[in-house]
C-alpha cells in the first residue's frame, strides 16, 4: 500500500521506464469484456496476452460456507491477491496484457484497486471502464446460467467509484466492434490520464 507522499515517486518511474503494455478492462460480470478483449487481441498491432479473473476464480474450491470447510472469504482473498501478482509477474517478463476484472470498491478485501494499481506502477497502464446497464446484466446472466442469480445486481453498485478511466465504453447500446473502436481510437492517443488520477486519488484516501 503506497502512503503519503510515495504516488509520486512512483509515478516518475511509470513515466520513465521502458514498460510492457496493460489494458485493464473494468466491469461488471455479464458486462462483455471477454469478448471486447478477443476483438482487441485480434487488431492490435503487437500481441497481448488475455488474463482474465475468471481463470482464478475457478480455481476455487467448491466446499465452502461459515464454519465449514473451508472459510471462503479467507481463500478468496489471498485467490485475488495471487491474481493481482500475476498480473505484474507477466508484464515483468515483458508480456503486453489484456486484463479481464472485476475491481469491486468498498467491499471485503478493501485492498482489491490500491493493491492492483500499486502492483502495476512500473508498466504503460490503461484503463478501460466497461459498462452495461442493469436490466441488460441481469438479462445477460440470466441466458448464460453460469452465474449465480443476483451478482450482477450486487456487483453493479460497487465498481467505477474511485478508479478513473483513459476511455469508457457502454454495451448496451453498442456492439463490441463500436466499442472496440472507441477502444482502439482512445489507444492511439499520445496522454495516459486514468492510471495516473486513480493512484492521485487512492493516495489522497490513505492520507485522509
Amino acid at each position: 500500500m503506497p502512503g503519503p507522499g510515495t504516488t509520486h515517486l512512483k509515478l516518475e518511474r511509470h513515466n520513465t521506464m521502458c514498460k510492457s503494455k496493460v489494458i485493464i478492462l473494468n466491469g461488471v460480470s455479464s458486462s462483455g469484456k471477454s469478448s471486447l478483449a478477443k476483438q482487441l487481441q485480434k487488431l492490435l498491432d503487437v500481441p497481448y496476452l488475455h488474463v482474465c479473473i475468471d481463470t482464478f476464480e475457478e480455481m476455487m474450491p467448491e466446499r465452502r460456507g461459515e464454519g465449514g470447510e473451508f472459510a471462503f472469504q479467507m481463500v478468496f482473498n489471498k485467490m485475488l491477491s495471487g491474481f493481482h501478482h500475476s498480473i505484474a509477474a507477466l508484464a515483468e517478463c515483458g508480456n503486453n496484457l489484456i486484463v479481464d476484472h472485476v475491481l469491486v470498491e468498498g467491499e471485503d478485501p478493501l485492498t482489491w484497486v490500491p493493491e492492483c494499481m500499486s502492483l502495476l506502477v512500473p508498466f504503460d497502464v490503461f484503463l478501460v471502464g466497461v459498462h452495461c446497464s442493469l436490466p441488460e446484466l441481469e438479462r445477460r446472466e440470466r441466458e448464460r446460467g453460469d452465474r449465480p442469480a443476483g451478482l450482477a445486481n450486487w456487483q453493479y453498485t460497487r465498481m467505477h467509484l474511485k478508479v478513473k478511466y483513459d476511455v469508457e465504453v457502454d454495451t448496451t447500446e453498442h456492439t463490441t466492434e463500436e466499442c472496440v473502436i472507441q477502444v482502439l481510437a482512445a489507444l492511439s492517443l499520445s496522454t495516459r490520464h486514468g492510471f495516473v488520477a486513480t493512484m492521485a486519488g487512492l493516495d489522497r484516501h490513505t492520507a485522509a
